[in-house]
């Protein structure tokens, strides 16, 4: 038996866990993919929204702004990319300046600091690429961009080294409560991607005091198995384009237009790696692993962005991608104790601004399990995680340093990137290290160059074959039966700090 278990290791679960971690339990993460942030914290936009979207005294007003105001700490203490680069909210000519003055003061009600209202000039000084009938914006210079993968990712290693157990390749089929414990029944997924019915014939029992649901777009599944009041989650698809570091700076600020019905709209923005993004669309769909593109919806997100800028540089993308969102039809984030299962607890609806929230949802929720199980922080807990080196980033002299002490930080692997063989070595040793070339891809960005991986993934599946002691044929890119080379399922299942 354990005191609580996170069901879903994405961005929220994993900052749950972390901040779980300080006290004095015995926690466990299940997670039915291979590895940490593998639904939709893998692919959004990457944005820190300032807070001004959400209506005032809803939980998304409240957790993102206090959100925001955490990561600038949060960053630090887990060593991954963030950058205050502002935002802008760009109406043009014909556009409701209403609507443009409507969001100001949701900003200012809801506590967002250094926002206002700029004219076509400023304007076109902060942005010259902006569309020439580009008329006002509004500013908020508190937003910012991160690295989803690199903040998932420093959370659960940080959850992890402070005692948190993680079960990957396990679905979730059912929980029951008995003699005041919640049994969850789990089994190994096989090839079967769906959350609900996934899998082998290994099934087994997990025992909990209580239960953090985190589940994403699988979190109204996960909920209606133990409340009667049931809800119901829309996995809404949106699909992006990822320019090469050409056009990195053909924006420097993250460019909205105004928003939408079905969400925030398409975006422009830098990312923390220098590359240029733009998306989503947003498209309902009843499949909730369908992270396919199309060329409908990508017609769409450049039709949007040539609209609004001048001359974008398209020929620069690199690849594109799908992600979902978790949109409940309440419209608002669902947290706390379900009220009819005592210590069930739900991160339910956590759709955009998700990632600017979960610094604020994981304090939350820790306080309120630790609260209601009455316990204390324990003293050991470390908040400092240190990130993986980045050779390419270093000056001539460290890199030298660097190669000096070991020869592999100058043997470069993925060469769009920089990405040395020392760098991949130590995704693949560390903390939750990866066991996959999706894993080693997030972790250090070997494949997410101009190439897309279509160089560097032979030599990057021997340095995982090697370090992992398994043969070539059983590397994966990512989990379920996705191997490079055909051959019979290997799962790596628990990860628990000795």
């Amino acid at each position: 038996m354990i005191d609580v278990a996170i069901i879903g290791a994405g961005v929220v679960g994993c900052a749950i866990a972390r901040e779980l971690s300080r006290y004095s339990l015995d926690i466990c993460v299940i997670e039915k993919s291979e590895d940490v942030c593998c639904g939709t914290s893998k692919a959004n936009s990457a944005i820190i929204h300032a807070g001004y979207d959400a209506a005032p005294g809803t939980k998304k007003a409240s957790f993102n702004v206090i959100g925001n105001s955490m990561m600038d700490r949060i960053s630090k203490e887990l060593d991954f990319h963030f950058r205050r680069n502002g935002s802008l909210v760009v109406m043009f000519e014909g556009d409701d300046r209403s609507k443009l003055e409507e969001l100001y003061e949701r900003g200012i009600k809801n506590g967002v600091e250094g926002l206002r209202i700029i004219e076509k000039d400023e304007l076109r000084k902060m942005e010259p690429n902006i569309a020439d009938d580009a008329v006002a914006a509004l500013y908020a210079p508190s937003a910012g961009i991160v690295c989803p993968f690199s903040m998932t990712i420093a959370y659960a290693e940080n959850a992890f080294d402070n005692g948190v157990c993680l079960i990957f390749n396990t679905c979730v089929t059912g929980i029951e409560k008995k003699n005041g414990l919640y049994e969850i029944s789990c089994k190994e997924r096989g090839n079967n991607k769906s959350a609900g019915t996934a899998g082998t014939d290994n099934g087994f029992p997990i025992t909990a005091k209580a239960v953090i649901n985190a589940a994403g777009v699988y979190a109204d599944t996960i909920h209606n198995m133990v409340s009667a009041e049931k809800y119901e989650i829309k996995a809404r698809r949106g699909c992006y384009f990822l320019l090469d570091k050409s056009a990195g700076d053909f924006v420097k600020h993250t460019v909205f237009t105004l928003p939408n019905p079905m969400g925030k709209g398409i975006l422009t923005a830098p990312t923390v790696h220098h590359n240029l993004i733009v998306g989503p669309d947003a498209l309902d769909t009843d499949d909730r692993e369908s992270t396919c593109t199309t060329a409908e919806e990508l017609d769409k997100v450049r039709a949007n962005v040539t609209r609004n800028l001048k001359n974008p540089p398209m020929k620069a993308v690199i690849t594109s991608f799908a992600g979902l969102r978790a949109h409940e039809k309440h419209g608002d984030f669902i947290i706390g104790e379900c009220e009819d299962s005592e210590f069930f607890f739900d991160c339910v609806g956590i759709e955009s601004p998700g990632l600017s929230a979960a610094p604020a949802i994981g304090v939350h929720m820790a306080e309120l399990v630790a609260k209601r199980l009455g316990v204390g922080q324990k003293a050991d807990f470390d908040p400092i995680r240190k990130g993986i080196v980045e050779a390419s980033g270093l000056s001539a002299e460290e890199r030298n340093r660097l190669i000096a002490s070991n020869p592999a930080y100058g043997n470069i692997i993925c060469r769009c990137e920089g990405i040395s063989e020392g760098e991949i070595i130590d995704s693949i040793r560390r903390s939750l290290g990866a066991t996959t070339l999706d894993g080693v891809k997030r972790r250090v960005r070997a494949g997410m160059g101009r190439c897309q991986a279509g160089f560097c993934s032979p030599r990057t599946m021997e340095i995982i074959a090697r370090e992992l002691n398994i043969p070539l044929k059983s590397v994966k890119k990512s989990g379920a039966d996705s191997f490079m080379i055909p051959n019979q399922d290997i799962n790596v299942k628990y990860r628990q700090k000795d």
